[in-house]
Protein backbone atom coordinates (compact mmCIF):
# COMPACT_ATOMS: atom_id res chain seq x y z
CA UNK A 1 0.00 0.00 0.00
CA UNK A 2 1.83 3.58 -1.26
CA UNK A 3 1.41 6.34 1.35
CA UNK A 4 1.26 9.89 0.32
CA UNK A 5 4.10 11.94 0.40
CA UNK A 6 3.73 15.52 1.95
CA UNK A 7 6.88 17.74 1.61
CA UNK A 8 7.50 20.86 3.60
CA UNK A 9 8.98 23.28 1.13
CA UNK A 10 10.38 26.83 1.70
CA UNK A 11 13.48 29.10 3.04
CA UNK A 12 15.52 28.97 5.60
CA UNK A 13 14.88 28.95 9.60
CA UNK A 14 11.21 28.92 8.97
CA UNK A 15 10.56 26.00 11.35
CA UNK A 16 10.46 23.08 8.17
CA UNK A 17 12.50 20.97 10.75
CA UNK A 18 10.60 21.79 13.98
CA UNK A 19 7.19 21.11 12.47
CA UNK A 20 8.30 17.16 10.73
CA UNK A 21 9.50 16.58 14.38
CA UNK A 22 6.21 17.29 15.69
CA UNK A 23 4.52 15.43 12.92
CA UNK A 24 6.46 12.24 13.04
CA UNK A 25 6.36 12.26 16.87
CA UNK A 26 10.54 12.01 17.18
CA UNK A 27 13.29 14.40 17.07
CA UNK A 28 15.01 13.17 14.03
CA UNK A 29 15.86 16.63 12.34
CA UNK A 30 18.57 19.19 13.64
CA UNK A 31 17.26 22.03 14.67
CA UNK A 32 18.93 25.39 15.19
CA UNK A 33 18.42 29.04 15.02
CA UNK A 34 21.50 29.40 12.19
CA UNK A 35 19.69 29.03 8.84
CA UNK A 36 20.86 26.08 6.47
CA UNK A 37 20.72 24.33 9.22
CA UNK A 38 19.29 21.06 8.30
CA UNK A 39 21.44 19.69 5.19
CA UNK A 40 19.74 16.27 4.47
CA UNK A 41 16.51 15.61 3.13
CA UNK A 42 14.69 13.98 5.96
CA UNK A 43 11.78 11.66 6.08
CA UNK A 44 9.21 9.54 8.71
CA UNK A 45 6.21 8.41 9.03
CA UNK A 46 3.23 10.41 10.50
CA UNK A 47 -0.63 9.20 11.31
CA UNK A 48 -3.63 11.40 11.43
CA UNK A 49 -7.74 10.69 11.75
CA UNK A 50 -6.51 6.71 10.39
CA UNK A 51 -4.57 7.61 7.74
CA UNK A 52 -0.78 7.17 7.49
CA UNK A 53 1.33 9.31 5.19
CA UNK A 54 5.00 10.23 4.57
CA UNK A 55 6.68 13.31 5.12
CA UNK A 56 9.70 14.83 3.57
CA UNK A 57 11.70 17.53 4.88
CA UNK A 58 13.34 18.71 1.95
CA UNK A 59 16.13 21.01 3.57
CA UNK A 60 16.13 24.85 3.62
CA UNK A 61 17.51 26.63 0.29
CA UNK A 62 20.42 27.64 1.48
CA UNK A 63 21.46 31.52 0.36
CA UNK A 64 24.89 30.89 1.19
CA UNK A 65 25.59 27.34 -0.86
CA UNK A 66 28.85 27.15 0.23
CA UNK A 67 29.91 30.70 -1.08
CA UNK A 68 32.05 33.29 0.58
CA UNK A 69 29.16 35.75 -0.02
CA UNK A 70 25.46 35.07 0.40
CA UNK A 71 23.43 35.09 -2.60
CA UNK A 72 21.39 37.93 -3.24
CA UNK A 73 17.22 37.13 -3.12
CA UNK A 74 17.09 37.29 -7.21
CA UNK A 75 20.43 36.00 -7.91
CA UNK A 76 20.70 33.10 -10.85
CA UNK A 77 21.87 31.06 -8.32
CA UNK A 78 19.09 31.74 -5.17
CA UNK A 79 16.67 31.47 -7.65
CA UNK A 80 17.91 27.89 -9.26
CA UNK A 81 17.81 26.38 -5.77
CA UNK A 82 14.49 27.48 -4.98
CA UNK A 83 13.35 26.17 -8.26
CA UNK A 84 15.05 23.08 -7.60
CA UNK A 85 13.48 22.14 -4.56
CA UNK A 86 10.12 23.56 -5.56
CA UNK A 87 10.04 21.62 -8.86
CA UNK A 88 11.18 18.00 -6.93
CA UNK A 89 8.63 18.73 -4.80
CA UNK A 90 5.96 19.41 -7.25
CA UNK A 91 7.03 16.18 -9.15
CA UNK A 92 6.78 13.62 -6.40
CA UNK A 93 4.42 14.77 -3.73
CA UNK A 94 0.84 14.47 -2.87
CA UNK A 95 0.05 17.60 -0.97
CA UNK A 96 2.80 20.72 -0.13
CA UNK A 97 3.16 22.42 3.06
CA UNK A 98 4.49 25.59 2.03
CA UNK A 99 5.63 27.32 5.16
CA UNK A 100 6.87 30.58 6.53
CA UNK A 101 7.73 32.52 9.09
CA UNK A 102 4.66 34.63 10.69
CA UNK A 103 7.14 37.18 12.73
CA UNK A 104 8.88 37.72 9.67
CA UNK A 105 6.12 38.17 7.65
CA UNK A 106 6.33 37.49 3.26
CA UNK A 107 9.98 37.62 2.34
CA UNK A 108 10.96 38.45 -1.49
CA UNK A 109 12.31 34.49 -1.11
CA UNK A 110 8.62 33.22 0.05
CA UNK A 111 7.05 35.25 -2.87
CA UNK A 112 9.27 33.43 -5.34
CA UNK A 113 8.83 30.11 -4.31
CA UNK A 114 5.09 30.92 -4.12
CA UNK A 115 5.69 32.05 -8.13
CA UNK A 116 7.42 28.44 -8.48
CA UNK A 117 5.33 26.46 -7.07
CA UNK A 118 2.54 28.06 -8.77
CA UNK A 119 3.76 27.86 -12.50
CA UNK A 120 4.88 24.03 -11.50
CA UNK A 121 1.43 22.64 -10.35
CA UNK A 122 -0.53 20.43 -13.00
CA UNK A 123 -4.09 20.11 -13.49
CA UNK A 124 -5.44 16.66 -13.10
CA UNK A 125 -8.86 16.79 -13.71
CA UNK A 126 -9.24 20.60 -13.82
CA UNK A 127 -7.50 20.73 -9.89
CA UNK A 128 -4.24 22.19 -9.13
CA UNK A 129 -1.76 18.97 -8.31
CA UNK A 130 -0.24 18.91 -5.80
CA UNK A 131 -2.70 20.57 -3.22
CA UNK A 132 -0.31 23.51 -1.37
CA UNK A 133 -0.46 24.12 1.94
CA UNK A 134 -0.33 27.59 3.29
CA UNK A 135 1.51 27.33 6.60
CA UNK A 136 2.51 30.88 8.49
CA UNK A 137 4.69 29.15 11.63
CA UNK A 138 5.95 30.39 14.29
CA UNK A 139 2.67 32.58 15.15
CA UNK A 140 3.57 31.55 18.96
CA UNK A 141 0.31 33.64 20.49
CA UNK A 142 -3.09 34.86 20.12
CA UNK A 143 -1.99 38.23 18.55
CA UNK A 144 0.59 36.53 16.24
CA UNK A 145 -2.01 33.87 15.03
CA UNK A 146 -4.73 36.88 14.06
CA UNK A 147 -2.58 39.03 12.39
CA UNK A 148 -1.29 36.68 9.34
CA UNK A 149 -3.86 38.54 6.95
CA UNK A 150 -0.33 39.72 4.98
CA UNK A 151 0.19 36.24 3.58
CA UNK A 152 -3.39 36.28 1.75
CA UNK A 153 -1.14 38.01 -0.86
CA UNK A 154 0.89 35.22 -2.33
CA UNK A 155 -3.00 34.21 -4.09
CA UNK A 156 -2.62 30.88 -2.54
CA UNK A 157 -5.63 30.45 -0.06
CA UNK A 158 -6.03 30.97 3.55
CA UNK A 159 -2.64 30.38 5.49
CA UNK A 160 -2.71 28.45 8.50
CA UNK A 161 -1.51 29.94 11.26
CA UNK A 162 0.41 27.20 13.85
CA UNK A 163 3.36 27.10 16.26
CA UNK A 164 5.14 23.90 15.24
CA UNK A 165 6.84 24.16 18.31
CA UNK A 166 4.01 24.14 20.55
CA UNK A 167 1.72 22.19 18.73
CA UNK A 168 -1.51 25.20 18.48
CA UNK A 169 -3.32 24.61 15.35
CA UNK A 170 -1.31 21.75 13.83
CA UNK A 171 -4.34 19.58 14.35
CA UNK A 172 -6.30 21.60 12.29
CA UNK A 173 -3.76 21.75 9.18
CA UNK A 174 -3.73 18.10 9.68
CA UNK A 175 -7.04 17.43 9.39
CA UNK A 176 -7.68 19.17 6.40
CA UNK A 177 -4.49 17.97 4.99
CA UNK A 178 -5.57 13.96 5.45
CA UNK A 179 -9.02 14.79 3.86
CA UNK A 180 -7.25 15.25 0.23
CA UNK A 181 -5.76 11.86 0.60
CA UNK A 182 -7.81 9.35 -0.86
CA UNK A 183 -9.34 6.31 1.03
CA UNK A 184 -6.89 3.90 1.84
CA UNK A 185 -7.24 0.10 0.92
CA UNK A 186 -5.05 -2.85 0.97
CA UNK A 187 -2.71 -3.24 -2.13
CA UNK A 188 -4.45 -5.41 -4.55
CA UNK A 189 -1.11 -7.39 -4.89
CA UNK A 190 -0.61 -7.73 -1.64
CA UNK A 191 -0.90 -11.99 -1.97
CA UNK A 192 1.81 -11.73 -4.69
CA UNK A 193 5.66 -12.22 -3.32
CA UNK A 194 7.07 -8.48 -3.06
CA UNK A 195 10.63 -8.41 -3.47
CA UNK A 196 12.84 -4.91 -3.43
CA UNK A 197 15.72 -5.03 -5.28
CA UNK A 198 17.42 -2.79 -3.38
CA UNK A 199 21.86 -0.91 -2.98
CA UNK A 200 23.33 1.75 -3.22
CA UNK A 201 23.73 3.67 -6.62
CA UNK A 202 25.83 1.62 -9.33
CA UNK A 203 26.00 -1.47 -7.89
CA UNK A 204 23.79 -3.38 -10.92
CA UNK A 205 20.37 -3.15 -9.26
CA UNK A 206 18.86 -2.76 -13.03
CA UNK A 207 21.12 -5.36 -14.42
CA UNK A 208 19.93 -7.57 -12.41
CA UNK A 209 16.47 -6.96 -13.03
CA UNK A 210 17.00 -7.27 -16.71
CA UNK A 211 18.49 -10.55 -16.17
CA UNK A 212 15.76 -11.81 -14.21
CA UNK A 213 12.78 -10.62 -16.44
CA UNK A 214 14.92 -11.61 -19.63
CA UNK A 215 14.33 -8.04 -21.10
CA UNK A 216 15.61 -4.19 -20.92
CA UNK A 217 12.86 -3.54 -17.99
CA UNK A 218 15.33 -0.69 -16.92
CA UNK A 219 17.55 1.77 -18.45
CA UNK A 220 21.38 0.41 -17.15
CA UNK A 221 23.98 3.19 -17.05
CA UNK A 222 27.31 3.22 -15.27
CA UNK A 223 26.32 6.61 -14.09
CA UNK A 224 25.40 6.33 -10.61
CA UNK A 225 21.64 7.18 -9.88
CA UNK A 226 20.17 6.58 -13.13
CA UNK A 227 17.08 4.82 -12.04
CA UNK A 228 15.26 7.47 -10.80
CA UNK A 229 11.95 5.79 -9.67
CA UNK A 230 10.97 2.13 -8.36
CA UNK A 231 9.84 0.21 -11.09
CA UNK A 232 7.45 -2.88 -10.84
CA UNK A 233 7.04 -5.79 -12.71
CA UNK A 234 5.17 -8.55 -12.43
CA UNK A 235 5.94 -12.19 -13.37
CA UNK A 236 5.22 -15.55 -12.63
CA UNK A 237 8.13 -18.44 -11.42
CA UNK A 238 7.53 -21.67 -10.40
CA UNK A 239 3.70 -21.46 -10.52
CA UNK A 240 3.93 -17.91 -7.72
CA UNK A 241 3.02 -14.75 -8.19
CA UNK A 242 5.93 -12.25 -8.19
CA UNK A 243 6.56 -8.50 -7.90
CA UNK A 244 10.31 -7.28 -8.45
CA UNK A 245 10.60 -3.57 -7.06
CA UNK A 246 13.93 -2.00 -9.12
CA UNK A 247 14.43 1.07 -6.78
CA UNK A 248 17.14 3.65 -6.68
CA UNK A 249 20.26 3.61 -5.39
CA UNK A 250 20.58 4.88 -1.73
CA UNK A 251 23.02 7.12 -0.57
CA UNK A 252 24.40 7.78 2.97
CA UNK A 253 22.44 11.17 3.93
CA UNK A 254 25.66 13.11 4.16
CA UNK A 255 26.24 11.56 0.31
CA UNK A 256 23.12 12.67 -1.13
CA UNK A 257 23.41 15.18 -3.75
CA UNK A 258 20.75 18.06 -3.32
CA UNK A 259 18.16 17.33 -6.08
CA UNK A 260 15.89 14.31 -7.57
CA UNK A 261 18.09 11.48 -5.96
CA UNK A 262 17.17 12.78 -2.42
CA UNK A 263 13.28 11.91 -3.18
CA UNK A 264 14.93 8.51 -4.94
CA UNK A 265 15.77 8.02 -1.30
CA UNK A 266 12.60 8.31 -0.05
CA UNK A 267 11.08 5.71 -3.07
CA UNK A 268 13.90 3.11 -2.06
CA UNK A 269 12.55 3.28 1.33
CA UNK A 270 9.07 3.23 0.23
CA UNK A 271 10.26 -0.33 -1.85
CA UNK A 272 11.44 -1.60 1.48
CA UNK A 273 8.42 -0.85 3.53
CA UNK A 274 5.97 -2.53 0.18
CA UNK A 275 8.14 -5.67 0.13
CA UNK A 276 8.41 -9.01 1.76
CA UNK A 277 12.21 -9.94 0.89
CA UNK A 278 14.42 -7.15 -0.11
CA UNK A 279 17.99 -8.06 -2.22
CA UNK A 280 20.66 -6.03 -0.51
CA UNK A 281 23.32 -5.81 -3.64
CA UNK A 282 27.04 -5.22 -2.60
CA UNK A 283 29.49 -4.43 -5.23
CA UNK A 284 31.66 -6.91 -4.67
CA UNK A 285 34.80 -4.24 -6.58
CA UNK A 286 34.54 -2.34 -3.55
CA UNK A 287 33.74 -4.84 -0.71
CA UNK A 288 30.80 -4.61 1.84
CA UNK A 289 30.90 -0.50 2.77
CA UNK A 290 29.19 1.35 5.70
CA UNK A 291 26.54 1.86 3.56
CA UNK A 292 25.59 -1.23 2.53
CA UNK A 293 25.46 -2.19 6.33
CA UNK A 294 23.26 1.59 6.91
CA UNK A 295 20.70 0.03 4.60
CA UNK A 296 20.78 -3.29 5.63
CA UNK A 297 19.92 -1.38 9.00
CA UNK A 298 16.79 0.21 7.25
CA UNK A 299 16.15 -3.14 6.34
CA UNK A 300 16.20 -4.34 9.68
CA UNK A 301 14.08 -1.76 11.20
CA UNK A 302 11.37 -2.37 9.00
CA UNK A 303 11.79 -6.32 9.24
CA UNK A 304 11.81 -7.30 6.15
CA UNK A 305 13.58 -10.91 4.88
CA UNK A 306 16.89 -10.36 3.10
CA UNK A 307 19.44 -11.87 0.18
CA UNK A 308 22.63 -10.26 0.53
CA UNK A 309 23.64 -10.26 -3.69
CA UNK A 310 26.96 -9.98 -4.01
CA UNK A 311 27.13 -8.74 -7.50
CA UNK A 312 30.43 -8.20 -10.58
CA UNK A 313 31.35 -11.22 -8.65
CA UNK A 314 33.47 -11.81 -12.38
CA UNK A 315 35.76 -8.17 -11.80
CA UNK A 316 37.17 -9.83 -8.64
CA UNK A 317 40.27 -12.02 -8.98
CA UNK A 318 39.90 -14.87 -7.06
CA UNK A 319 41.83 -18.17 -5.14
CA UNK A 320 40.09 -21.14 -3.71
CA UNK A 321 39.56 -18.76 -0.37
CA UNK A 322 38.75 -15.81 -2.05
CA UNK A 323 34.93 -16.12 -1.66
CA UNK A 324 34.93 -17.68 1.77
CA UNK A 325 37.10 -14.68 3.22
CA UNK A 326 34.77 -12.15 1.57
CA UNK A 327 31.64 -14.15 2.82
CA UNK A 328 33.40 -13.71 6.56
CA UNK A 329 33.83 -9.99 5.89
CA UNK A 330 30.34 -9.92 5.04
CA UNK A 331 29.08 -11.63 8.08
CA UNK A 332 31.76 -9.67 10.80
CA UNK A 333 29.69 -6.40 9.23
CA UNK A 334 26.37 -7.95 9.25
CA UNK A 335 26.77 -9.62 12.66
CA UNK A 336 23.30 -8.22 13.49
CA UNK A 337 21.67 -10.16 10.04
CA UNK A 338 23.75 -13.42 10.81
CA UNK A 339 20.46 -15.25 9.32
CA UNK A 340 21.12 -13.71 6.08
CA UNK A 341 22.03 -16.26 2.85
CA UNK A 342 24.39 -14.54 0.37
CA UNK A 343 24.83 -15.17 -3.05
CA UNK A 344 27.90 -14.11 -5.31
CA UNK A 345 26.73 -13.05 -8.63
CA UNK A 346 27.44 -11.45 -12.15
CA UNK A 347 24.46 -9.79 -13.51
CA UNK A 348 26.73 -9.07 -16.38
CA UNK A 349 27.82 -12.49 -17.68
CA UNK A 350 24.46 -14.09 -15.77
CA UNK A 351 26.79 -16.41 -13.34
CA UNK A 352 24.36 -17.75 -10.67
CA UNK A 353 21.60 -15.36 -11.59
CA UNK A 354 19.74 -18.40 -11.63
CA UNK A 355 19.44 -19.02 -8.33
CA UNK A 356 18.64 -15.40 -6.97
CA UNK A 357 14.45 -15.95 -7.55
CA UNK A 358 14.88 -19.81 -6.27
CA UNK A 359 16.38 -18.19 -2.92
CA UNK A 360 14.28 -15.20 -2.42
CA UNK A 361 11.48 -17.90 -2.91
CA UNK A 362 12.43 -20.17 -0.13
CA UNK A 363 13.32 -16.88 1.96
CA UNK A 364 9.31 -15.98 1.62
CA UNK A 365 8.75 -19.40 2.48
CA UNK A 366 10.67 -19.39 5.47
CA UNK A 367 8.79 -16.02 6.54
CA UNK A 368 5.71 -16.98 6.51
CA UNK A 369 6.67 -20.68 8.10
CA UNK A 370 4.28 -21.24 11.40
CA UNK A 371 5.77 -22.78 14.07
CA UNK A 372 3.16 -24.86 16.26
CA UNK A 373 2.79 -24.47 20.11
CA UNK A 374 3.77 -27.63 20.80
CA UNK A 375 7.49 -27.31 19.03
CA UNK A 376 7.95 -23.88 20.29
CA UNK A 377 7.51 -24.68 24.06
CA UNK A 378 9.56 -27.70 23.96
CA UNK A 379 12.26 -25.78 22.47
CA UNK A 380 11.50 -23.12 25.39
CA UNK A 381 11.63 -25.64 28.29
CA UNK A 382 15.03 -26.87 26.58
CA UNK A 383 16.44 -23.06 26.91
CA UNK A 384 15.67 -22.71 30.29
CA UNK A 385 17.06 -26.23 31.30
CA UNK A 386 20.54 -25.47 29.28
CA UNK A 387 20.52 -21.61 30.62
CA UNK A 388 18.55 -20.15 33.16
CA UNK A 389 17.94 -17.02 33.32
CA UNK A 390 19.97 -14.54 35.31
CA UNK A 391 18.24 -13.03 38.38
CA UNK A 392 17.40 -9.19 38.90
CA UNK A 393 16.59 -7.29 42.45
CA UNK A 394 15.90 -10.93 43.84
CA UNK A 395 13.68 -12.12 40.75
CA UNK A 396 14.09 -14.51 37.90
CA UNK A 397 12.65 -14.46 34.79
CA UNK A 398 9.59 -17.28 34.42
CA UNK A 399 8.54 -18.28 30.56
CA UNK A 400 5.27 -19.90 31.33
CA UNK A 401 4.62 -20.89 27.33
CA UNK A 402 4.63 -19.09 23.93
CA UNK A 403 3.09 -18.87 20.85
CA UNK A 404 3.46 -17.30 17.40
CA UNK A 405 1.06 -14.79 16.98
CA UNK A 406 1.81 -13.97 13.23
CA UNK A 407 3.84 -14.72 10.24
CA UNK A 408 5.32 -11.63 8.16
CA UNK A 409 7.36 -11.62 10.02
CA UNK A 410 7.07 -14.39 12.24
CA UNK A 411 6.23 -12.94 15.97
CA UNK A 412 6.12 -15.04 19.05
CA UNK A 413 4.48 -14.18 22.33
CA UNK A 414 6.25 -15.63 24.98
CA UNK A 415 3.77 -15.51 28.63
CA UNK A 416 6.55 -14.46 31.59
CA UNK A 417 5.97 -13.37 35.36
CA UNK A 418 7.75 -10.35 34.49
CA UNK A 419 8.90 -8.85 31.47
CA UNK A 420 11.05 -6.41 32.22
CA UNK A 421 13.15 -9.04 34.16
CA UNK A 422 14.61 -10.02 30.89
CA UNK A 423 18.04 -8.90 29.45
CA UNK A 424 18.40 -8.63 25.95
CA UNK A 425 21.12 -11.10 25.54
CA UNK A 426 18.84 -13.51 26.71
CA UNK A 427 16.02 -13.06 24.67
CA UNK A 428 18.91 -13.33 22.11
CA UNK A 429 19.79 -16.70 23.41
CA UNK A 430 15.93 -17.47 23.39
CA UNK A 431 16.01 -16.06 19.16
CA UNK A 432 19.30 -18.75 18.68
CA UNK A 433 17.40 -21.45 20.33
CA UNK A 434 14.28 -21.10 18.05
CA UNK A 435 16.53 -20.79 15.13
CA UNK A 436 18.32 -24.07 15.95
CA UNK A 437 14.23 -26.20 16.13
CA UNK A 438 13.60 -23.82 12.87
CA UNK A 439 15.99 -21.67 10.66
CA UNK A 440 13.54 -19.24 9.35
CA UNK A 441 16.20 -18.33 6.85
CA UNK A 442 16.90 -15.06 6.00
CA UNK A 443 13.99 -13.59 7.87
CA UNK A 444 14.14 -11.46 11.05
CA UNK A 445 12.38 -13.15 14.28
CA UNK A 446 9.96 -10.69 16.81
CA UNK A 447 9.91 -11.63 20.52
CA UNK A 448 7.23 -10.05 22.47
CA UNK A 449 6.72 -10.92 26.34
CA UNK A 450 3.72 -10.24 28.12
CA UNK A 451 3.03 -10.73 31.71
CA UNK A 452 0.83 -13.48 33.07
CA UNK A 453 0.66 -15.19 36.31
CA UNK A 454 0.86 -18.77 36.15
CA UNK A 455 -2.55 -19.28 37.45
CA UNK A 456 -3.67 -17.55 33.97
CA UNK A 457 -2.98 -20.34 31.89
Amino acid sequence: MNKPVVALVGRPNVGKSTLFNRLIGERVAIIDDVPGTTRDRLFGECEWNGKRFDVVDTGGIDPESGRAEPLSIGSADFVKQIRSQAQIAVDEADAILFIMDAKVGVTPADVEVAQILRRSQKLVDGVPSPKIFLVANKADNVNMMNSVHEFYELGMGTPYAISSLHGMNTGDLLDDLVKIFPTQVEDEDEDRIQIAIVGKPNVGKSSLLNCLIGEERAIVSDIAGTTRDSLDTKLVYDGKEITIIDTAGIRRRGKIDRGVEKFSVVRSMRAIERCNVALLMIDATEGITAQDTHIAGYILDEWKSVVVIVNKWDLVEKDSYTMQEFTEKIRFELNFMSYVPILFISAKTKQRVDQVLPLAVEVYDERMFEMGTGPLNRVLRRAQDLHAPTSKSGKTLKIYYGTQVRKDPPTFMLYVNEPKLAHFTYERFILKQIREEHEYMGTPIRLVLKSRRRTDH
